[in-house]
């Protein structure tokens, strides 16, 4: 069986070693995209990030995408300074730049900026905030479902850090990922507050029974634009869907489980906490919400 591997895990391409990247304003070879050590996002992780992936040419539900990025940074009140058509152009001309055509992720971060001394308090970011867009040739490689294992993290209260702000402060969940992998694990399987099944370090969770789709009730996952193409598609091709607290005994229980995020797209599960979910390989229904969700992108990126 092969060794360690993530939902993240794409096929080695060697241009990436030479791809351009975005920097406030200006687009600059890898090795000269750097940033201060008083960056507010280097120094204490204060800035919103977003994934967009390309299809034949078309950036994939970018004004979603676009949408919960402004709204994250109204959330933390961080000013990007761009409006929504110059973020947009920074992105086309960032792929420009790097002669891409598909099969490409694109991460935009934005942080608070520079800091005029090494502390907490947002009025010492003065500068104006950072604004990069890293941009890599990217094909999922993926040799089989993933394994995951349960961990004690949580994904936590709205009033503590809220999981439907995508944050440069991702520390929770880099633990649960650490965790899993203690357990001999790809991803940590993570619960909400009230002990149900919730989400993955990485990405949204679903499983399937006797045919039917289930997730988390939403109230504490993350804010998924594919989670929610998903949950739109099997209401729309008649495949019931629920959106519920379930538990771990519903999990083991499932007939299929499968992962969904912006890069994986849909990820199947073969096990969680030894147990075989299935048969261990990625089943029809998941299957079945791959095709349709394929058939989403080519009319989306036509």
């Amino acid at each position: 069986m092969t060794e360690k591997m993530s939902t993240h895990q794409a096929q080695e391409d060697q241009r990436n070693e030479e791809i351009l990247i975005y920097l406030n304003g200006e687009i600059v070879p890898k090795a000269e995209a750097k940033v201060s050590v008083y960056d507010s996002g280097f120094m204490l992780g204060d800035g919103v990030w977003e994934g967009l992936r390309l299809y034949n040419g078309t950036w994939a539900f970018i004004d979603e995408h676009l949408d919960r990025l402004f709204e994250a940074a109204k959330t933390i009140d961080l000013d990007i300074g761009m409006d929504r058509d110059q973020v947009k152009q920074a992105v086309l001309d960032t792929q420009s730049a790097n002669d891409m055509i598909s099969d490409a992720h694109a991460r935009l971060m934005v942080t608070r900026g520079v800091k005029t001394r090494p502390f907490q308090h947002p009025s010492l970011s003065r500068q104006g905030p950072t604004f990069t867009i890293i941009m890599e040739h990217s094909r999922p490689n993926l040799p089989r479902p993933i394994r995951l294992a349960t961990v004690p993290h949580l994904r936590g209260l709205p009033m503590t850090q809220d999981p439907k702000l995508n944050s440069h402060s991702k520390l929770n969940c880099i633990l649960a990922c650490i965790a899993a992998e203690k357990a001999g694990a790809d991803e940590g399987l993570m619960l909400d507050v009230n002990g149900f099944v919730n989400t993955t370090n990485a990405c949204n969770f679903f499983i399937v029974r006797k045919g039917a789709v289930w997730t988390s009730t939403g109230d504490y996952c993350m804010n998924g634009i594919t989670r929610q193409k998903v949950i739109d598609l099997c209401r729309a091709n008649d495949i019931p869907v629920f959106e519920r607290n379930y538990s771990l005994v519903d999990t083991y229980g499932a007939d299929e489980a499968f992962l969904t995020g912006t890069f994986g797209a849909q990820t199947p599960v073969g096990d969680i906490d030894g147990r075989q979910i299935g048969d261990g390989e990625m089943g029809p229904v998941t299957k079945r919400l791959r095709a349709l969700y394929k058939d989403l992108i080519a009319q989306e990126c036509a």
